[in-house]
């Protein structure tokens, strides 16, 4: 047990310190460089490489490198995009955008799987069930990784000074579709010495991550590693590449994928369209990290509870949970005209969000792990894809449509997935009944 939770220590301070650099960039993209819409087209950019390397990169890096160097050599992809940030522009920030999508998916897939593996070795040892220590451990992870927000935005509104804001009359769901919402940084938001002082500490935060991975966490033995997973084959691109879509001959991964892409829409919509449209145009970008670290504080919180209650409540009523309050969280905003008199409502939000956004985190990874134990490589690079390509559309059509259309859009995704996840569960009940077939891995789409 000790072993086992320094390990998932090790991995979660690692991504806490990384993240505390992406997470805190990530939120000021849209704000930092509106200009052409930069900031949200490289985002987008790393999302649509995060889908090109889900399709083969975490299994052949996995397979050749075990999860910890894998885990190790992924980080340095996210300290190039900081690197890229000192001297912003379409030639640097594209580039290593591209080279932080790819090492995304090994990242993630990575660390889910040495999670998982982790949680059923020790399940095995302690005569546990083994999908409740995987949703310990990840409920674990998600508390000190989603911290990295509240560190990150507290970084950044620290360092930067106060910026007035523009025309009220432009914010929120019915913005003007104009530089109205992004004024506010060209006019008078922060120097270039403020930026590279932050950048400095970002990039120094993601260095320490790869150090403490290198230097402390266990390498999984390769007995232990397929002792708990079935080996992909990675005999050449090829085999690899088909291994990710082979899994989608499993129903019950395609019924998982819109559930998986609103992942990515709802978290893209909070750091790309609630920080610039709400935040910005109607506080300041330098409130900009003061208002996201209510979401990562309640997101860090929630996910420990819940990956904790879930053994209890189980993960229908927790999604229900997550469901009703995205919902509302989506009418109010259509309904709510921001003004700087409000601003307890600013921090209200991502609260909320982040209430939901830790079910979705928490309970989707948890699920793959329980569903796809014997194919947790290819299930885990699907979560990725399908989540990529949720943050892809989101960010690729931020700087084309009004707000509340983007809301609207959100709400749909959320529609679809919820009933398709219902399906899933319906589905998994009827296997449960005695004398009922159980489930191929491989039944049809």
């Amino acid at each position: 047990m000790e072993s086992n939770l320094k390990n998932v220590l090790v991995i979660s301070f690692g991504f806490l310190l990384l993240f505390t650099a992406y997470g805190g960039l990530q939120s000021l993209q849209s704000s930092l460089h509106s200009e052409e819409g930069l900031g949200v087209a490289s985002l987008s950019v790393i999302y649509a490489a995060l889908i090109l390397s889900s399709m083969f990169l975490p299994p052949i890096l996995i397979k050749k490198l075990g999860c910890k160097w894998t885990i190790a050599g992924s980080m340095c992809c996210y300290i190039a995009y900081s690197l890229g940030n000192f001297y912003a522009s379409w030639y640097t920030l594209i580039p290593t955008s591209i080279i932080l999508g790819l090492g995304g998916a090994p990242l993630w897939s990575a660390k889910c799987t040495y999670l998982t593996i982790a949680g059923n070795l020790y399940a095995q040892k302690a005569g546990k069930i083994g999908r409740d220590v995987i949703n310990q451990y990840f409920g674990l992870f998600f508390l000190i990784f989603q911290s990295s927000g509240v560190w990150g935005n507290l970084i950044s509104s620290l360092i930067f000074a106060e910026v007035s804001a523009e025309d009220l009359t432009c914010c929120g769901a019915y913005d003007c579709m104009t530089n109205a919402t992004t004024n506010t940084t060209a006019s008078s938001g922060p120097t270039k010495t403020l930026i590279y002082i932050l950048l400095g500490v970002y990039t120094g935060s993601g260095v320490i991550a790869v150090l403490l991975i290198a230097l402390f966490l266990d390498q999984i033995k390769a007995n232990q590693a397929e002792s708990e997973t079935e080996k992909m084959q990675t005999q050449s691109f090829w085999s690899t590449f088909l291994a990710t879509f082979q899994h989608l001959k499993d129903k019950r991964q395609c019924l998982l994928i819109p559930l998986t892409m609103y992942s990515g829409f709802e978290q893209a919509f909070l750091a790309g369209d609630y920080t610039k449209a709400y935040v910005t145009c109607a506080l300041g970008i330098h409130f900009v990290g003061y208002v996201m670290i209510s979401f990562s504080a309640a997101n860090s919180f929630c996910s420990l509870f819940f990956g904790k209650i879930s053994q209890f409540t189980g993960r229908k009523a927790l999604f229900a949970l997550a469901t009703i309050t995205n919902l509302a969280c989506i009418i109010a905003l259509l309904l709510w005209k921001p003004h700087p008199n409000q601003l307890a409502v600013f921090f209200i939000f991502p609260a909320l969000w982040g209430l939901a956004d830790a079910i979705w985190q928490t309970q989707t990874n948890a699920l793959y792990g329980v569903l796809f134990e014997k194919h947790k490589e290819a299930a885990f690079a699907n979560y990725r894809l399908w989540e990529s390509l949720g943050f892809v559309i989101a960010f690729g059509y931020s700087t084309f449509l009004h707000v509340y259309v983007k809301l609207y859009i959100v709400m749909a995704v959320l529609v679809v997935a919820i009933v398709m996840y219902g399906a899933l569960e319906y589905l998994e009940a009827k296997d449960l009944h005695p004398g009922k077939k159980n489930q191929s891995d491989s039944c049809s789409c």
